[in-house]
């Protein structure tokens, strides 16, 4: 904390400091990586940039979007998890181009959530978990392309049945929420367990400490593997057609 109590200010980037953070993706896309910078407002100045892919703003101190991130028109990735956002804007919806979304770890409230969600027809995986959501905006529903949804770590107590029925839904993590615990949610209980509840992310989308917690645990289950002792071999009798009498009479020599 700065002299006076006051928080300290977060770093600037300019134009020339985000131009040195775009890096070339495997597939030859451009992200722009401001990512673990301690920016505290979103830079203006990478506006300039709008025919990057991707931006990764994670793990900062930002607390509002603003509604010119809209300009970025072609964008497919937008990582903006573990910041201090409560609302995003409605100009989200106009980046229809977004197959990624990343909003895990803020301060977001359903209300927080705009209704032009739906029009973001193309995205494929949106995190949403870590959040503070009582409920699930509908609008997902209309999104017929996701694969992948996170809503762990919320407030939820329940799901709406549209997002079940999406036609390509392949994971959903719905971990951590208080969903009330009665016989009439077996249903509700059964559909989640046929859909994936890991959610899954790439080595370089976990922090350090993250990262460091998965390989232990990866390198712990392959011990307990490697150590477990070996189920008994069931003893074979090549010469054995059937049971018989004899068998029965000489039990030691069979044995």
């Amino acid at each position: 904390m700065a002299k006076g109590g006051k928080a300290p200010k977060g770093r600037k980037i300019t134009l020339n400091v985000a131009k040195n953070c775009i890096k070339v993706t495997f597939d030859g896309k451009k992200r722009l990586d401001l990512s673990k910078m301690g920016i505290t407002t979103f830079p203006k100045c990478i506006l300039r940039l709008n025919d990057v892919d991707e931006i990764d703003l994670s793990r900062n101190l930002i607390r509002k979007i603003p509604d010119s991130i809209s300009k970025f028109q072609n964008l497919r990735w937008l990582d903006l998890h573990s910041n201090y956002i409560d609302k995003l804007p409605e100009s989200i919806g106009q980046m229809t181009t977004l197959l990624y979304l990343n909003v895990s770890n803020n301060k977001l409230t359903t209300n927080g959530l705009p209704v032009e969600l739906n029009q973001l027809k193309n995205l494929r995986t949106v995190n949403l978990g870590l959040n503070h959501l009582d409920n699930v905006p509908t609008t997902l529903g209309a999104l017929k392309d996701l694969h992948e949804v996170g809503l762990h770590d919320n407030l939820l107590t329940t799901i709406p049945p549209n997002i079940f029925k999406l036609p390509k839904l392949k994971k959903l993590n719905t971990k951590r929420n208080p969903f009330p615990k009665t016989d009439d949610l077996d249903t509700f209980v059964d559909t989640i367990k046929r859909l994936e509840t890991l959610y899954l992310v790439e080595e370089k989308d976990l922090c350090s400490n993250c990262l460091r917690k998965c390989q232990l645990a990866r390198e712990k289950l392959n011990k307990i593997k490697s150590t477990a002792p070996a189920a008994p071999r069931k003893p074979i009798f090549a010469n054995l057609v059937s049971p018989n009498s004899t068998a029965k009479d000489n039990q030691e020599d069979w044995r």
